[in-house]
Order: structure tokens, then C-alpha cells, then sequence
């Protein structure tokens, strides 16, 4: 029995087959079309993460959803047709329209989803070997998805029936009048473009503005504001506009941390100092935490109140702070040592009074002729 035989035997006929039964055929087929696409990407995306480059994948991961929903705007749309021409004929003009607009919207979430993937895969990727900025990476994202969605919507416009060239007219005249009106977003969102050109800092730097009151890190630079966490886990939502005028210092980037302390011993061990210093100075060079390469001293600085100061300077080898504090406490505790065994002690703040051998008989002298005054006066 062919094809034909058995058209007319159910009734199939292309002239006699009945639109649903039509339709339920599309449908149909629509379905295992889209079962047999996502089996094949499947396999394909698993013999993809064997090789080495990770950009096969991202296309694979970019289309797999697109080209399901495009099998079943296909799908949809000669069902639509099918039935249509059985209701109006003026219903397959829309349906064309309707795909059209569809194919390039998925079209568009295909290229979205093209530049998301390469986005991860540039930052988080193990197989990408080069150090690529994440901020950079962030912004170029977001000016290609931009101009795809521009694009697309000239597109549909056009698709539509639109006249571009008005829309553009219109856009540029609008343009300069948004311009005017809003300065200040503008005034952002280039103030944001300069900061992912310059990257004077990046996502989870640590910034402070010696100009006003901003310090904390960075966790998000948008296109019209950054936001900053504070020390104080409060966030700090900063203009772009904002780093355009002011000086911003960026601690996230310093290669050391620099140790400076001053001690200060008792006047009684001036004799000792010399030695105490030329000893906290080996102690310093030394130290494995301290780099010998970056300048270091330990000199006599100054006469206090109570004290003999010298002062302590040096570079950590670290820039982590708690590390930081770590070695600091550390060279502090030596320091006290070489102190110690030589006999001396660390100062602190004393008040010494001297008094003359004769000064408790004069003040003595005194009261008592306060005193006979005062009974003088009291007898009057």
C-alpha cells in the first residue's frame, strides 16, 4: 500500500484532509523536532568540553534554547497558517508578520546570550590562561548588548513597516532635547565610561577619597552609579559623575604596607641606646617578613617628656591587613626583647619633682605668720 492508497483510505487526501488533523501533525512533528535538537546539542556540548578552547561551548550553550523556541515559532506558524486559511485569509499576512518579528527577536536572544557566555567564560573560564579584567570585561558586555538591542528594534520597526530614517530623524532631534534635560544622567553615565577606560579601580578594590568622606570596597560599577560597602557593611551608592571631580586613592593596589612605630625607653638608659638601636635594626633586616629591598630604619628621634623616642620603619613583605598586623605585633614583641636584655625598660609617662633642702622650712615660716595674722585679726 504507497502513500497515496493510504491518503484515501483514511481520508487524508490533501483536498479532503480534515485542518485539525493537519495541525495535530505539525504539532506533532514540531515536538519530536525539538525532542532530536536538544539530544544532539546535548551530545555535542559533552564532546565540546573535552577540547581545550571553551568558545565551542559557548555557542553551543548560547543555542540551545533559541533553537528550540525557533522550531516552535515554526511549528506554531504553519499550524496558524493551516488554520487560518480555513477562517480568514487575511490571518496568514499576520502570521507572517508575527514570524518575522519572532525570528529576529530569538535572532537577538541568540547574540545575547553569545556575549553573556564569552563574558563568563573570559572571567571564570579555567581555560582561558590571560588575566582579563573584570570590570573591562562587564562593560564591553554591556555596550555590545546594547547595540544588538538598538538593532534589533530598527529591525522590527522596520519588519513592521516603520520608516527608519523618521525614527532616526526623530531620534536625533529627541536626542539633544534628553540632552538638556537630563545632563546629570549623562554626566554619569560618562563619568562611568571613563571609570571602565582609566579602571582606576575595579570590583573588590579597596577606594578612599582623601576629598570627601567615601572608603569602603567596591562591589558594583554601573553605568550611572557605583556602589561601595563601607567598613560599617552599609552600602554607599557613589555618582559616576563624582570620581570625574574628585581625588581617589585605591590601597587595593599598594605592593607593600609600610610599618612605622615609635618606641621610647627611659632617660636612665641612654647609655644603652646606641646598642639597643644597632640590634632592632639587625632584628629588622632579618625579619622574613619584611622586605630589606624597600627602605628601613631605626634611628633616635627625638627628647621627650618621659622618654628617649626612636622611631621604626620598614616595609612588609604582605598587603594583606590582618597579615599585616600579625608581623607588625611580631616585630614590636622582638623589639621589647632586645629591650629587656640589655637591661632596659620601655618608658612611660612620669612627672619627677625636685625640691630644695630648705623649701619645707620656708613654707613652714609662712603658715605660722598666716596663722598670727589671722588671730590678730580675729581678736580686733
Amino acid at each position: 500500500m504507497n502513500w497515496e492508497t493510504m491518503q484515501i483510505y483514511l481520508g487524508l487526501g490533501d483536498t479532503k484532509m480534515h485542518w485539525v488533523v493537519r495541525v495535530f501533525l505539525v504539532v506533532l512533528s514540531t515536538l519530536i523536532a525539538n525532542f532530536i535538537a536538544t539530544r544532539i546539542l546535548t551530545r555535542i556540548d559533552k564532546q565540546l568540553e573535552k577540547t581545550k578552547t571553551p568558545w565551542d561551548n559557548v555557542l553551543i550553550h548560547a543555542a540551545q534554547k533559541p533553537i528550540g523556541v525557533f522550531i516552535w515559532l515554526a511549528g506554531v506558524t504553519i499550524a496558524a497558517e493551516i488554520s487560518g486559511t480555513e477562517i480568514d485569509s487575511k490571518f496568514s499576512s499576520l502570521i507572517h508578520s508575527i514570524r518575522e518579528v519572532g525570528v529576529v527577536i530569538i535572532l537577538t536572544w541568540f547574540v545575547l546570550r553569545c556575549i553573556s557566555e564569552s563574558e563568563k567564560t573570559l572571567t571564570n573560564s579555567s581555560k582561558i590562561t590571560a588575566n582579563v579584567d573584570y570590570t573591562t570585561a562587564s562593560a564591553i558586555s554591556k555596550l555590545l548588548r546594547a547595540s544588538v538591542v538598538i538593532t534589533s528594534a530598527l529591525v522590527v520597526l522596520q519588519t513592521l513597516g516603520f520608516s527608519i530614517s523618521g525614527v532616526l530623524a526623530f531620534g536625533g532631534i529627541g536626542g539633544i532635547a534628553v540632552g538638556f534635560a537630563a545632563k546629570d544622567l549623562l554626566a554619569n553615565f560618562f563619568g562611568g565610561l571613563m571609570v571602565y577606560l582609566d579602571r582606576p579601580f575595579a570590583i573588590g578594590d579597596w577606594i578612599r577619597s582623601p576629598d570627601q568622606n567615601i572608603e569602603g570596597t567596591v562591589e558594583h560599577i554601573g553605568w550611572r552609579q557605583t556602589r561601595i560597602r563601607t567598613f560599617e557593611k552599609r552600602p554607599l551608592y557613589v555618582p559616576n559623575s563624582t570620581f570625574s571631580l574628585i581625588s581617589v586613592e585605591n590601597p587595593s593596589r599598594m605592593t607593600h604596607r609600610r610599618l612605622n612605630e615609635t618606641i621610647g625607653v627611659r632617660y636612665t638608659d641612654f647609655n644603652v641606646l646606641p646598642t639597643i638601636l644597632a640590634d632592632i635594626k639587625d632584628m629588622i633586616s632579618e625579619h622574613e617578613d619584611i622586605d630589606s629591598n624597600q627602605t628601613y630604619m631605626v634611628n633616635f628621634n627625638q627628647f621627650g617628656p618621659s622618654s628617649l623616642d626612636f622611631f621604626i620603619y620598614a616595609y612588609t613583605k604582605t598587603v594583606d591587613w590582618r597579615t599585616f598586623h600579625n608581623v607588625k605585633e611580631d616585630v614590636l614583641f622582638k623589639a621589647m626583647k632586645i629591650i629587656e636584655s640589655h637591661n632596659a625598660e620601655v618608658a612611660f609617662p612620669t612627672h619627677t619633682v625636685h625640691m630644695a633642702n630648705n623649701s619645707k622650712m620656708a613654707l613652714m615660716s609662712e603658715q605660722e605668720g598666716s596663722s598670727e595674722q589671722a588671730s590678730t585679726t580675729s581678736s580686733n
